[in-house]
């Protein structure tokens, strides 16, 4: 919680000058059920109509002056409350960028929606309404019971037996509610990842006809979190009906004490009463405010967990230009939670402007050895060299604008075509952009739409073929003219012809480049070959070589040329 209320800092004179209306506002409050008795008492009962004017009009003049603190205090809990949302969504979503990508994927993406959206709306809600109600309570109750022990301790001692049973039912109330609120908002997170696995994969839903089993899946999820909910719920919604009958009780004491033996002034009944009905008010607001209390104090945990990620990108220093030697030392590399290593004992050097192809099985470790390669996974042991140096130890955003890297997963963003290919560079030249059209086969396409270069896509690119999307991300890459290129198995939905001449084009490029491939005949057109398999390099060399030294290799290598030959 001391890490997220942290970010209120900036926002101190705010606060305090908040907590200035608020004071007023509760002064005003006290101070009018204390003038009400003195105007009883002293105005009407003892006929002087002189005091009931002034009290009358001071009454009217103060109420005014708590009206006008309380509108100011409503526009700066507003105002402190939207900024402090927004700064903290700014903080999460920087922490999120820089983070280790193992961490993020440790979270997951649902959940992470729903930190930066759904939870930081629960504190920034929770913080408008405790400037707004939840300071003034706490003073409200104990500050009443004062002045009604000031205005007659006899009856008011009523108070002191009721608010202290009520105060501690409050807080078994809040303990049980902040244990529930916590399970619910990991049912928000299972809701948001079952939804958001639907959208995504609608299309496939409808292809496998499989609305009705997903629509049980959603509504399982649904019903889970509505149970939760309820069970939350039940006893926040038991506190403000209790708080009620009992200061309700507490006030027909009052009145029945003060009344029974006509000893005790009308004013003073009316004061006690009326402070009686304040304090019932800001305890009813203490039990509502539990709800909020309890969600924040949830969300301000998971919050915490996002804000306290370790960043990856410490130096900012400028660093030589990198010349495309990348090599790995006994790495070592096991997934978060995971069991046996995905990377054992991995030793790998490649030359600068050298072409390697990686082959192995599915689940083998390839687009593994990739994430390592660029810096996005730390190796649990051993070291990541590039040009001869630590990969931690250079600037990796320095390192990476030197790095072309296309995943096997499609990722295009809405906007333009010319928006995409620029996406890494910004400042890319017309000339550039369509240089690196072209070298990824890909411009021929552009030209035959309406609007060319401009033609805005659809969400991931909808609008588009699985090999045009491919090419696109392949035309990114080129266009930061890398030193390193990095394919992960990105020419998959090209056919063979588009393939060699991409391959072809790549040349001109002079960068080193390591490509994940299923196809041999791509595999052949390399420098040399790697074959990884369990996580370990059972082979390294070039095809040639490979042929003579590695069975694996020869079965590959056999087992292609049959299916092309029954093709």
């Amino acid at each position: 919680m001391k890490t997220v209320f942290s970010y209120l800092r900036p926002y101190w004179l705010l606060i305090s000058i908040s907590l200035f209306f608020i004071l007023i506002e509760l002064s005003v409050e006290l101070l009018q059920p204390f003038l009400l008795q003195l105007l009883i008492d002293d105005g009407i009962t003892a006929g002087d109509n002189q005091l009931v004017i002034e009290l009358g009009l001071g009454m009217v003049a103060i109420a005014i002056i708590g009206f006008g603190a309380g509108i100011v205090n409503i526009f700066l809990a507003d105002h402190l409350g939207q900024s402090f949302g927004k700064n903290l969504r700014d903080e999460m979503y920087k922490k999120v960028q820089q983070a280790e990508l193992q961490e993020t994927q440790r979270f997951g993406t649902s959940t992470l929606l729903t930190r930066l959206t759904n939870d930081v709306n629960q504190i920034q809600l929770t913080l408008v309404m405790f400037f707004r109600f939840m300071i003034r309570a706490p003073f409200l109750i104990v500050g009443g019971t004062i002045m009604a022990l000031v205005v007659n301790a006899r009856i008011a001692l009523i108070l002191l037996i009721a608010i202290p049973t009520l105060l501690v039912f409050l807080r078994f109330i809040m303990k049980k509610s902040i244990r529930y609120f916590g399970i619910v908002q990991r049912g928000v997170d299972q809701v948001n990842h079952v939804m958001r696995e639907n959208l995504a994969g609608l299309r496939l839903i409808r292809i496998f006809v499989r609305e009705e089993h997903e629509q049980k899946r959603f509504e399982a999820a649904s019903n889970q979190l509505r149970q939760n909910m309820l069970r939350a719920f039940r006893y926040t919604q038991l506190s403000v009906p209790l708080l009620t009958l009992v200061m309700n009780i507490a006030i027909l004491a009052i009145l029945y004490i003060g009344g029974i033996r006509q000893q005790t002034d009308v004013g003073d009944i009316v004061a006690v009463v009326n402070y009686a009905t304040r304090i019932t008010g800001a305890l009813s607001v203490v039990g509502m405010l539990i709800t909020f209390y309890a969600r924040a104090k949830a969300s301000t945990s998971r919050i915490s967990e996002v804000l306290t990620l370790q960043s990856q990108e410490e130096n900012i220093t400028e660093k030589p230009p990198f010349r495309g030697e990348i090599a790995l030392d006994q790495v070592t590399y096991t997934y978060p939670n995971g069991k046996q290593p995905i990377i054992d004992d991995f030793t790998l050097h490649i030359c600068a402007g050298e072409r390697i192809a990686i082959l192995g099985e599915t689940g083998s470790g390839k687009s593994t050895l990739l994430h390592l390669l660029i810096g996005l996974y730390e190796p649990d042991q051993g070291q990541v060299l590039a040009d001869g140096k630590p990969v931690r130890s250079e600037d990796m955003r320095s390192l990476r604008q030197q790095i072309g890297f296309v995943s096997q997963d499609v990722q295009l963003f809405s906007g333009t075509i010319r928006e995409n290919i620029t996406w890494g560079i910004e400042t890319a030249s017309d000339e550039a952009i369509i240089s690196a059209a072209k070298n990824a086969q890909l411009y021929e396409t552009i030209e035959k739409l309406p609007d060319k270069l401009d033609t805005r896509l659809g969400q991931n690119g909808i609008n588009l073929s699985g090999g045009q999307k491919q090419r696109l991300t392949i035309a990114r890459a080129l266009v930061l003219q890398p030193s390193l290129l990095l394919l992960d198995d990105s020419t998959s939905a090209l056919d063979l012809e588009t393939e060699r001449k991409l391959l072809q084009s790549l040349k001109q490029y002079n960068c080193t480049t390591v490509l994940v491939t299923q196809k041999l005949s791509t595999a052949m057109q390399c420098d040399r070959i790697l074959l990884v398999e369990d996580g370990k390099k059972t082979a390294f060399g070039t095809a040639d070589e490979l042929m003579e030294q590695s069975a694996l290799f020869r079965a590959i290598h056999a087992s292609q040329q049959q299916r092309e030959a029954k093709s």
